[in-house]
């Protein structure tokens, strides 16, 4: 095991591969969906089974919630090598910029799924009226899974609101200290317990929660769920305030294998409470609520904790494999959705078992996305726009010419 280095320019390479990792496992996760035992996606295939269910729960637990841990602590990062102008400049390019730019073909190629979903199962008659067509509004407009940019963007807008009130009380370095040991107080193995009971609240008291989806996705409309913004929030901020105490990292690496046991002890005591794969919200703030919402906010935490610790002890070397699936992590993100739905149309009557075809789509997914974004992105603007750097064509190295003698 490789200890984590404090200064804060080092490349933190378990990071990197935790975000290259979560990224394959979200096609893996959205490719799931149409193999539920029961109808929850739109796509619904001839081969289920519970083991799909199983799968995305388990993943879904911990996966954005460590997204936005890495991504406070990459925020921090960037704001104090930066400045607040760079800060802005870079997160606008590169958050919220892609989220502007690639909504709309991501929203035309999930409709063109639909659409070809309701003709291959007989949901649309030969010259019948089209239905008309679904009205938007600001509570309901369809962020898809490009909501985390737009969240995102939002956590990045409070950092620079917060940054002058903080700098102003920091003037001459004491709240800065407090902040650092309050910080180091924080982190330890009551770290997820701490962080689950603000959220366990949250969950509790919201009349809309869907328990099986834990964390609730917040994509659609301009104001997410307060749970939502609880949870990722959390998760945000302690990353925030990791970039300050990076010699925390390594207590989290420590205590990885206690987060481990935690995160499945209470993973499935959480799939227990919460009944399996349903979209039944729990509405009403009972006992049983509590204690499925305090048990899957442990769940949640404990997981994307142990991602992140055993990420940092065990991969913290520098891998060229898994730097270029963190590079192209990004562009995958973006791009996979619709060509999941577009997959899972395709592949929904064919015979065989639920995880050969789960494995095809997810394969031939990624390996869709890995291909355009050798060709499309990492040599070009595109790269520079979304990972901070273009990579070159590598060049044939030119033979010397040699002269004879005469």
């Amino acid at each position: 095991m490789s200890a984590i280095h404090s200064n804060p320019v080092d490349r933190l390479h378990g990071l990197d591969a935790l975000r290259g990792g979560a990224l394959l496992l979200g096609v893996l996760l959205h490719a799931s969906l149409s193999f539920f035992p029961q109808q929850i996606w739109i796509v619904a295939d001839d081969s289920r089974s519970m083991g799909a269910a199983w799968l995305f729960f388990a993943i879904h637990l911990f996966r954005m919630t460590a997204f936005f841990l890495i991504a406070g602590l990459f925020a921090h990062m960037i704001l104090a090598r930066k400045g607040w102008w760079g800060f802005l400049r870079d997160r606008a390019s590169r958050i919220t910029g892609p989220l502007l730019a690639f909504w709309f073909p991501v929203m035309a190629g999930i409709v063109t799924a639909l659409v070809w979903n309701a003709w291959a199962n007989g949901m649309v008659v030969p010259g019948a009226p089209p239905p008309p067509p679904p009205t938007y509004d600001w509570t309901n407009f369809p962020l898809t899974h490009l909501w985390f940019l737009y969240v995102l963007s939002l956590f990045c807008a409070a950092v620079l609101i917060l940054r002058a009130p903080f700098a102003w009380l920091d003037r001459d370095g004491g709240w800065g200290r407090f902040v650092d040991r309050v910080t180091g107080a924080l982190v330890g193995w009551w770290t997820p317990v701490v962080l689950a009971a603000p959220l366990a609240l949250a969950l509790w008291l919201d009349p809309a929660w869907i328990a099986f989806f834990a964390v609730p996705t917040p994509d659609a409309g301009a104001v997410p769920d307060t749970a939502a913004l609880v949870g990722f929030g959390l998760a945000f901020g302690l990353g925030f305030l990791l970039d300050r105490r990076r010699d925390l990292l390594n207590r989290i690496a420590a205590w990885s294998p206690l987060f481990l046991a935690v995160a499945v002890a209470s993973g499935v005591a959480a799939w227990t409470l919460v009944g399996g794969p349903t979209v039944t919200p729990m509405v009403e703030p009972t006992a049983q609520k509590a204690l499925a919402a305090g048990v899957v906010a442990l769940a949640v935490y404990a997981s994307a904790l142990a991602a992140t610790g055993l990420c940092l002890r065990f991969l913290s070397g520098f891998s060229p494999l898994r730097r270029y699936l963190a590079d192209a992590s990004y562009w995958v993100y973006i791009l996979h959705l619709p060509l999941v739905m577009l997959a899972q149309v395709w592949v929904q009557d064919w015979t065989g078992p639920w995880w050969l075809k789960l494995g095809g789509v997810s394969v031939g997914v990624f390996a869709v996305c890995l291909a355009t974004y050798e060709l499309m992105v990492r040599h070009t603007f595109m790269g520079r726009w979304l990972n901070g750097r273009r990579i070159p064509w590598r060049r044939r190295p030119v033979e010397a010419v040699v002269v004879p003698a005469e």
